[in-house]
């Protein structure tokens, strides 16, 4: 593997003084509640507020805000997101099974959470689609009360009216306008006004992420996500241009995004790397495109596309496309990613918005073992068994055993006092 260019910084990293600004965050939403919050909204967001809760009239508002094309097309997403969510879970079932042992049932059922915060950034631009991509399929795995939250956005001086639009469509029962680790705080502890979660879902930037991994153990999380990535595997079949606008693309998120180019042809590198600079001449977001790509831009030539797609699974990016020749042979190949875009014609784009696809997936290497938002993170599952006197007796020898092998006397005398 050749480097043609590499990284030249690193795009996220925790430090003291990070861990300590939200700890003290977290302490005073815990403390003083409502009023730490719009305590916050007035230093972080430069607003003032009475109330965090968005009533029914606001969410009114926010829908003669946003032009008809822009409702249908949300409504389009959210079709397309519910549809799939819905078939994953039809492939989760209750389980009840009869054991080999005479009298032993065992089984599990699959519990939803209750109470589940949905949190939505807000920064250089509006999100309606992220608070679809988390309320929406947290409604479907059947969580009772989803409450949704994003800081305000600026020119409004509360949520951007797409997203708030994008929240009521998803089926969110209460909106907050709050953002940051002040609003995570809230969810996981509750306040006077809002009432404490089960779970926190949602991307947000590295003071959101502190916060989650912080009241992680009071309450669930979906994970702890960083900068944004995508990983394009090409060869010589394909578009140059394909290439450079889908690395752009991802570069435009944020300055610490991460795209990374892996190819078997140095010839298409050289176009690509020709394709990406006119492009970023006449692209608005060119400015925030331009530096993400010059720090945290690589390419690497690969001797193989047997050598690209082992590298690939090492990397285990969050988002993967694969623009070569045999593409599903090599797509059959892939094994780590959080969400896997295949062929010349599958932007990462559709994922982001509208193919149904959740865009909540799993950053920096961590898509080896954790895997995006779905209806599964919503839901637990919960063993049971069902013991009858004849199943007690059966068991019985084995289980007393084991508790006298590991010292535990009062388990052992549990059985033994049932079947002498």
């Amino acid at each position: 593997m050749k480097t043609i260019k590499a990284a030249v910084k690193k795009t996220y990293e925790r430090n003291q003084a990070l861990t300590d600004t939200v700890l003290a965050i977290i302490d005073e939403v815990k403390s003083r509640g409502d009023a730490a919050l719009i305590d916050y909204a007035k230093k972080f967001d430069h607003i003032d507020i009475s109330t965090v809760r968005i009533g029914a009239e606001q969410v009114k508002k926010a829908y003669e805000q946003v032009d008809s094309e822009t409702v249908k097309h949300i409504r389009f997403a959210a079709d397309q997101i519910r549809f799939f969510a819905e078939q994953q879970l039809a492939c989760l079932q209750p389980l009840d099974i009869q054991s080999s042992i005479k009298g032993l049932e065992l089984g599990h059922k699959l519990v939803p959470v209750e109470r589940c915060g949905c949190y939505i950034p807000s920064g250089r631009y509006p999100l309606p689609s992220t608070a679809l991509m988390s309320i929406l399929v947290a409604k479907v795995a059947g969580v009772k009360q989803v409450a949704a939250c994003s800081p305000p956005f600026a020119g409004y001086g509360t949520i951007h009216p797409a997203v708030l639009v994008a929240m009521d469509i998803a089926g969110a029962d209460e909106i907050y306008c709050m953002g940051g680790a002040q609003a995570v705080a809230a969810f996981a502890y509750g306040t006077d006004s809002i009432a404490k979660v089960d779970m926190i879902v949602g991307p947000g930037n590295k003071y959101v992420t502190e916060a989650k991994r912080q009241v992680l153990g009071d309450v669930g999380i979906d994970s702890l996500a960083g900068p944004s990535e995508v990983l394009i595997i090409a060869d010589y079949s394909a578009d140059p241009r394909f290439v450079a606008i889908d690395l752009l693309g991802q570069a435009e998120h944020d300055p610490n995004s991460k795209p990374i180019l892996v190819c078997t042809d140095q010839k298409i590198i050289d176009q690509t790397l020709a394709e990406l600079e006119e492009l970023l001449k006449d692209l608005p977001t060119a400015e925030v495109a331009r530096q993400s790509w010059q720090d945290n831009g690589q390419i690497y030539l690969a001797e193989s596309m047997d050598e690209a797609i082992e590298y690939t699974n090492i990397v285990a990016p969050e988002h993967l496309e694969v623009q070569v020749e045999n593409e599903r042979e090599v797509a059959a190949r892939l094994l780590h990613f959080g969400s896997l875009f295949v062929g010349h014609y599958a932007p990462v784009a559709f994922g982001d918005f509208v193919s149904g696809t959740n865009h909540t997936l799993p950053t920096m290497s961590t898509a080896r073992f954790s895997s995006g938002l779905w209806v599964g993170t919503f839901i637990k599952v919960a063993f049971f068994q069902f013991v009858s006197q004849e199943g007690c007796q059966n068991l019985a020898e084995p289980c007393m055993h084991f508790a006298e092998v590991e010292g535990l006397f009062a388990h052992r005398d549990t059985v033994k006092l049932r079947v002498e």
